[in-house]
């Protein structure tokens, strides 16, 4: 793909196109303001109108599933934007194929970088560009990340949804082609977005991270649910060599995922190191699995896990209104919950006790023996029973010798000194832990569609909402909720014009309506 040096002072949402008002029914077309809206605050007030305009049910849903029309006289190439929220400003890139055609729906590819808490402002390193992870003609975005605005804060939740949503509002986006990739930081970043905000993507890959990276108490990172990544599908790879997130330390983790059901397809570079000079043999199957696993708008099963409702509190068709605060914080969930993803069993992969970054220590399991030998967070263990431990192979061969029972020293370094520790391997007997601990009263909601029928399993929520869509449900018929084993509701649901703009105009997505909202209080 060509790229422009240029730098547009523009914003994609201005860029859009602006058509004279269309007449309707000898009237301005209602739907005028609401297609030229360039956020869904203005589009959520300019539904009013449409409102008020006499439009019926059917015309409405005819037209938002068109959509509106896009103008072929728009940025090629590079673009370079910037928006400001919160007293900050986002840089972010876009790389639109030169032969851009507003007829045809592109996929679009969210590429996030790593070394994120070493940058001091978002400015874009050199070029800012896909550069050598392009792959099949698509639009790219490239956002920027630093230490004040990380990847893994609400900051950037925020920041990616109005990125795509003006990318939305000026370019014609496949909808259910939307993938999150990202390498080191921005790998452990999207097993972020995809337990905390996944249903704008169709799939997630992560290059180079690491998931238990965000269970670091550094990052200051909220309620995590792995459980929320049964809802999209993942990439993973890593490298062999790599010494900060080796496939030895990485791979145990993403078989506990694969047990558990989320559907990752796993690639190990046996001789790849922390970058990314395999991507000529990985880019066919990358580009094959993101053509392959397209969004599914109205996914039949869909799970969510949530501590917030004023936050993350939606997958799809399904929001958590209310928890009801008897969800435990502590300990393991309820029986009925031990297939949870964030339940681990424990074997002897995990029975030390440590996760980290080559030999730097990032985290340490409780109750396990690196906590009782003293090791902490920010560590760096120089050797193991007197074996240098330069990298994170030396290390894994060094703990993979060890017998129970058998005596350990450890040197490490912490700080600028240097600690010696000792003890006996004991690792602790097959059992259950969390993958992130639960610190808050928090609720999970699973959800199953059959025909006109919603078969529900809740644990800790106090009323939630299915949202309908005459796409999958017939209206002409009674509609069945049934939760943790009875009927909660029967009966007609009527569709309402109110409710469809009001999620067309949040979501401004084409393929995902919803002509009613059912809400259930437990």
């Amino acid at each position: 793909m060509k790229t422009s040096g240029i730098a547009l002072a523009l914003s994609l949402a201005a860029a859009a196109l602006v058509l004279p008002p269309a007449r309707f029914g000898g009237q301005a077309d209602p739907f005028a303001a609401f297609w030229r809206a360039r956020s869904p605050d203005e589009a959520e007030s300019a539904a009013r109108g449409i409102l008020e305009g006499g439009i019926g049910f059917d015309e409405a849903w005819t037209r938002l599933r068109r959509g509106r029309s896009y103008a072929s006289s728009v940025p090629r190439g590079l673009v370079r934007l910037r928006r400001s929220a919160g007293g900050l400003a986002y840089v972010y890139h876009v790389e639109v194929p030169d032969t851009y055609d507003p007829s045809r729906r592109y996929q679009v590819r969210v590429q996030l970088h790593g070394g994120v808490m070493g940058r001091e402002t978002g400015a874009p390193r050199g070029a800012g560009t896909i550069g050598a992870l392009a792959g099949a003609e698509q639009i790219y975005v490239m956002p920027f990340a630093w230490r004040d605005a990380p990847w893994w804060s609400e900051r950037q939740e925020e920041n990616l949804a109005a990125i795509l949503d003006a990318l939305k509002r000026t370019y014609n986006v496949d909808e259910n082609h939307i993938a999150l990739a990202g390498v080191s930081d921005g790998a452990t970043a999207a097993y972020y977005f995809a337990m905390r905000q996944p249903t704008i993507f169709s799939s997630f890959l992560a290059l180079n991270g690491h998931l238990m990276v965000l269970e670091s108490p550094s990052l200051r990172i909220g309620e995590l649910f792995p459980n929320n990544l049964l809802n999209r599908p993942l990439f993973v790879v890593n490298g062999g060599l790599d010494p900060l997130y080796p496939a030895a330390s990485v791979g145990p983790w993403v078989e506990h995922l694969q047990r558990r059901g989320v559907d990752v397809e796993y690639r190990v570079q046996p001789d790849g190191v922390h970058d990314t000079r395999w991507w000529p043999r990985v880019e066919e199957g990358f580009e094959a699995f993101v053509r392959e696993h397209p969004r599914d708008p109205y996914p039949p099963r869909v799970t969510w896990s949530t501590d917030r409702t004023d936050a993350h509190s939606r997958i799809a068709w399904l929001v958590v209104d209310r928890l009801a605060g008897n969800a435990g914080a502590a300990g393991l969930p309820r029986p009925d919950l031990t297939a949870d993803v964030n339940v681990l069993q424990r074997d002897l992969s995990f029975t030390f006790g440590i996760v980290g970054a080559g030999t730097r220590v990032s985290l340490i399991q409780p109750g396990s023996n690196a906590e009782r030998f003293g090791l902490r967070p920010g560590d760096t263990i120089a050797a193991v029973n007197g074996r240098p431990c330069a990298d994170a192979e030396d290390l894994l061969r060094a703990a993979a010798a060890l017998e129970p029972g058998a005596a350990v020293s450890i040197v490490a370094t912490r700080g600028s000194g240097r600690v010696e520790l000792a003890g006996t391997f004991e690792p602790n007997p097959p059992g259950a832990l969390l993958l992130f601990d639960r610190r808050r009263p928090w609720g999970r909601v699973d959800a199953v569609r059959r025909g006109n029928t919603v078969t529900v399993q809740s644990y800790g929520v106090a009323a939630f909402t299915l949202l309908l869509s005459p796409d999958v449900f017939d209206f002409s018929k009674p509609i069945t909720v049934v939760v943790n084993g009875g009927v909660r509701f029967q009966g007609r649901v009527e569709r309402s014009l109110a409710t469809l703009l009001k999620w067309a105009a949040r979501d401004n997505d084409r393929t995902m309506l919803f002509g009613a909202e059912l809400t259930l209080e437990m």
